[in-house]
């Protein structure tokens, strides 16, 4: 039997198919229109800077919703929350299809990203609920697999569709994809929490929760540095079809394939991190992530302050900076966490919430710093590279006061 198998009462359930389409939800929100970015701005009349607040206002509401999608999950069930999750990402989606001004795209975008929260908040719940905890990482590892295709898959669709039909294509994709999934949640999916529990949204209980993860110096730790990681890959994400589309004019039709070129890094930086995992412990592996970060942001700035102003440096620099990623995150993630047994969902939402405001304002000074130049952008990547490598180092803990 099947080690990624569910439990016996959801066997008739498609599940896993169900949860890696919810997974997919978060990069093909943002991937999707990538390549629509640069377009945005001519069509609205706006500065760049404007139009990057459609990424960012997405990433600060999914990051403050972790904070509440969990424990109503908890409270009300999965299936009601996941219902109304989609429910509101469909209706964001048509919302920003039709936006008429850029005010209102990225209000859409702002509700959108609350719906794709849920979604990806509560298919992690149901892992926990409908299969054995032994087989729970082979199943995000499963998962993960198929994952990786939407990063790879997305901006390179995205790039068709915004040549062929214009940027409201990519959110019309998005609306048909989030609403047959709706549909299939309120045909198909079971309601898997049988255990709700109705002080779950207690304000008291979740303030202390948290009080006790922020006041850990081990959930710090790995948290900062996992967070800046993140922000390192935001900054490629926010910035880089401006850059290599309106500045070294790469055509936009090829857009996608230097981006899936660039989330090849992250792929390959995961398979790295198991391997240094198992022989180095997780402690060495997330030092040399982080450097494995600084030296990607020093080389880009160098190359650029040359005068190397090519498309190959920049796609070569995401291409490191998310091979670093990739060994960074899941030690940063398992690291955050694992301190917390009792409060695993507090910890793991707030080192959500954490990446999503450092993904927020970093997506923030990409916009605000574009000046139709390169080098914007690689001072940002080296300036985060250089924060997680010091962050690691400052805040490690030493072993015995693990072991305390």
């Amino acid at each position: 039997m099947s080690i990624t198998k569910p439990l016996p009462q959801y066997a008739q359930v498609p599940l896993l198919p169900l949860i890696i389409a919810f997974l997919m939800l978060q990069p093909l929100s943002t991937d999707l229109y990538l390549a629509s970015l640069p377009g945005l701005a001519t069509v609205f009349a706006v500065p760049a800077s404007t139009v990057q607040l459609t990424l960012s206002m997405f990433v600060i509401g999914f990051g403050g919703a972790q904070l509440v999608a969990g424990p109503l999950s908890d409270r009300f069930g999965r299936k009601p929350v996941l219902a109304w999750g989609v429910g509101l990402y469909v209706l964001a989606s048509l919302l920003c299809a039709a936006a008429p001004g850029i005010d209102l795209l990225i209000a859409a975008r702002f509700l959108q990203s609350l719906g794709c929260c849920a979604a990806i908040i509560v298919a992690r719940a149901i892992v926990r609920d409908a299969w054995p905890a032994e087989a729970a990482p082979h199943v995000i590892a499963k998962a993960s697999t198929y994952l990786s295709f939407a990063p790879l898959l997305g901006p390179i669709a995205g790039s068709y569709l915004q040549v062929t039909f214009g940027w409201r294509a990519a959110f019309v994709a998005l609306s048909v994809m989030s609403a047959v999934l709706l549909l299939f949640v309120l045909l198909r999916l079971p309601e898997t929490n049988h255990h709700k529990n109705p002080h779950a949204t207690d304000p008291r209980g979740l303030m202390a929760s948290y009080r006790l993860v922020l006041g850990s110096r081990e959930f710090w730790a790995h948290a900062l540095p996992g967070a800046l990681s993140y922000g390192s890959i935001f900054a490629f994400i926010s910035g880089s079809s401006l850059v290599l589309i309106k500045v070294l004019g790469v055509p936009t039709a090829m857009f996608g394939y230097c981006f899936a070129f660039g989330v090849s890094g992250y792929l390959l930086g995961t398979i790295v991190c198991r391997r240094l995992l198992a022989r180095f412990g997780a402690a060495t592996t997330l030092r040399i992530g982080s450097a494995g970060s600084l030296a990607a942001g020093v080389l880009f700035l160098a190359l650029v302050s040359l005068g190397v102003s090519h498309w190959a440096a920049v796609v070569g620099a995401m291409f490191l900076t998310m091979g670093a990623h990739g060994i960074n995150f899941p030690v940063s993630q398992s690291g955050s966490v694992t301190p917390f047994p009792h409060n695993a969902g507090t910890a793991a939402g707030l080192m959500g919430a954490l990446a999503m405001s450092v993904a927020f304002l970093v997506g923030s000074v990409v916009g605000a710093t574009f000046d139709g130049t390169v080098l914007p952008l690689a001072a940002t990547a080296c300036t985060l590279g250089a924060l997680i490598f010091v962050s690691m180092r400052v805040l490690a803990v030493r072993p015995q006061e693990a072991a305390a």
